[in-house]
């Protein structure tokens, strides 16, 4: 099967703490998005990737992939994620039934077997899925002194990770009536959810993080070096 890839990039990552972006952050020998786009950039089966970034983006220029046979473009994101999917979605020139994964910019572990795992997992699906994987930690509710006010149940609950993987005209379709309705859905498979369907769960890595602090950088950096290593 083949598939297209949407990757928003708009964002400031200001939780980040750097003087640029967090995609843009160096990450042994690359950037953080050039990570993230390579497991796409190398599989066959990718037909193009639509890169949506701010309006004053000057750091994609100079690390746009070169040598890609043109597969991997740029178009303007929006003020939220979701936004800047749809936009992505427009400018991609997909079919309505054609397969498209949705990846963050800022999560550069992706493996191969991830994807694989993902895409033949979801082939046949009528809906399409993401990765994700089981939640392990205990979880507390905050009350608004911050002290406990509950524990809450773990089991059925799962943590969102990327790509998330959804027929072009479907979730085109569910993000605009998200919009029409003043949402803002955080991922693609709420937004599918709230157009009434119902996104499978594929069980990922705990590797694919997705870099927010400085830690989680050097985390990433640990996790891509031990990888290479083991090549």
């Amino acid at each position: 099967m083949q598939y297209w890839v949407v990757m928003p990039a708009a964002g400031a990552g200001r939780r980040f703490g750097a003087s640029l972006p967090k995609q843009y952050a160096p990450l042994g020998g690359r950037t953080v998005i050039q990570w993230a786009l390579a497991p796409f950039v190398a599989d066959p089966r990718c037909q193009g990737i639509m890169v949506a970034l701010a309006a004053e983006d000057t750091y994609w220029p100079a690390i746009a992939p070169q040598g890609a046979c043109g597969r991997v473009r740029a178009t303007r994101g929006g003020a939220e994620r979701c936004d800047s999917v749809l936009r992505g979605l427009a400018a991609l020139g997909a079919q309505p039934q054609d397969w498209v994964l949705v990846h963050d910019a800022a999560r550069p572990c992706l493996s191969g077997a991830e994807l694989d795992r993902l895409v033949e997992h979801l082939a046949l699906h009528p809906v399409g899925g993401l990765l994700a994987v089981p939640l392990a930690d205990t979880l507390k509710r905050a009350g608004a002194g911050g002290e406990v006010a509950a524990t809450v149940p773990r089991a059925g609950l799962w943590r969102a990770l990327t790509p998330q993987m959804f027929r072009h005209g479907a979730l085109a379709q569910a993000l605009e009536r998200a919009a029409q309705r003043g949402e803002q859905p955080t991922d693609e498979a709420q937004a599918m959810e709230l157009a009434g369907h119902a996104p499978v769960l594929v069980e990922g890595s705990l590797q694919n993080i997705k870099v927010t602090t400085a830690e989680d950088l050097a985390l990433a950096e640990v996790i891509l070096r031990s990888r290479e290593q083991h090549t």
